[in-house]
């Protein structure tokens, strides 16, 4: 379990692995086409020209094909996006005051639909229960709502919400089961890349919020918990929510 270069509970970790695992398949294949594929170019630019513009021409080749790999949407691409983004919110919650707020990172919603499903971060605290997802959106976009649908730029957000929705509602009921009472949980969506207003943004019931001030939020809401209560709710989380990677890779 822990070959996979991350904490079986630290921000990202579930998706970095994925992310391995799928950049791992077929990686001798893709650098053998890669290196024909500028060794082609080369002895064809060499042909026309001098034999450095053949080198030149293989190494430019080389480069652009990678970075096409690299940046192509995808599987991969997508899982390696999804990490650097738990991982940038990871830092950020950092930030909270330990003494009135509980992290975690990256656990197993066992309760939910999908028995792979997982919860990018959930936060115990003073202020409440928070559900977060990490979300990366084309960068520059502007967030926002209009005719009861969220967009980014001219492109309709699809499943986001949902998915946000869910995860509360899942963490709500095994938190409540755990505890032997009823809780709330707030879902949130941190934003990275997109544009949205410091205020955030609300979509049926799920707050949107940008990366640099979604921490700042939270730990300005009013205080509704104790701190007894803080570490409580956030022991029955440790036991209700184990870390994904020991779902992943079991022992």
């Amino acid at each position: 379990m822990r070959s996979s270069g991350v904490g079986v509970s630290s921000a990202g970790a579930s998706a970095l692995y994925r992310y391995r695992a799928l950049a791992a398949e077929h990686r001798w294949e893709r650098r053998a086409i890669r290196a024909v594929v500028a060794g082609g170019a080369g002895v064809v630019a060499a042909g026309v020209s001098v034999w450095w513009a053949g080198l030149l021409a293989a190494v430019l080749t080389f480069a652009a094909h990678a970075a096409y790999g690299w940046l192509r949407p995808g599987p991969v691409t997508n899982w390696r996006r999804g990490a650097l983004a738990e991982r940038s919110t990871g830092r950020r919650l950092a930030r909270l005051d330990p003494a009135g707020f509980h992290v975690l990172h990256d656990r197993a919603l066992r309760g939910g639909a999908a028995p792979t499903a997982n919860l990018d971060h959930l936060v115990v605290g003073l202020s409440g229960i928070y559900a977060i997802a990490s979300r990366r959106f084309r960068v520059g976009a502007r967030l926002r709502t209009e005719q009861r649908r969220l967009w980014v730029g001219r492109r309709p957000v699809v499943g986001v919400t949902g998915v946000a929705a869910r995860a509360a509602d899942t963490v709500a009921e095994l938190l409540s089961e755990e505890l032997d009472q009823e809780v709330h949980v707030t879902p949130i969506v941190v934003v990275h890349g997109a544009r949205v207003g410091r205020d955030g943004v609300e979509h049926e019931g799920v707050l949107f919020y940008p990366a640099r001030a979604f921490s700042r939020v939270i730990a300005r809401e009013p205080v509704i918990y104790t701190s007894a209560q803080v570490a409580s709710i956030a022991a029955a989380a440790e036991r209700a929510l184990p870390p994904m990677m020991e779902i992943l890779l079991p022992d």
